[in-house]
């Protein structure tokens, strides 16, 4: 993997950064993104008074898109530790962030 900047780096628990490849990082914040918006029009339904199953169905959308990007920076993290004897999280504590999105 080619040296990352410090801007495709994630803090882990131990104050340490977890390298992230770019084009993951890309992946990621279009996710977050995808939900910060999906998030607006939930507000913006509820604003307007649309029905329960419209609003609980954008929920659920956004709630997806916030998981994957959960996902996908624990698997970055999965492949950092496997190519990294060194790596910043041990595969114990990926394992348990992994189950808090669960």
């Amino acid at each position: 993997m080619a040296k990352q900047s410090r801007n495709n780096c994630l803090p882990t628990n131990k104050g340490e950064l977890m390298q992230i490849d770019a084009e993951v990082v890309g992946d990621i914040t279009n996710r977050l993104r995808r939900a910060r918006g999906q998030i607006d029009g939930v507000l913006a339904m509820i604003e307007e008074g649309r029905s329960c199953k419209d609003v609980v169905t954008q929920l659920a959308a956004a709630s997806k898109a916030l998981d994957r990007a959960g996902f996908k920076i624990i698997a970055s993290g999965i492949r950092q530790c496997m190519n990294d004897d060194n790596a910043p999280m041990t595969p114990e504590e990926l394992e348990k962030l992994f189950l808090s999105l669960a």
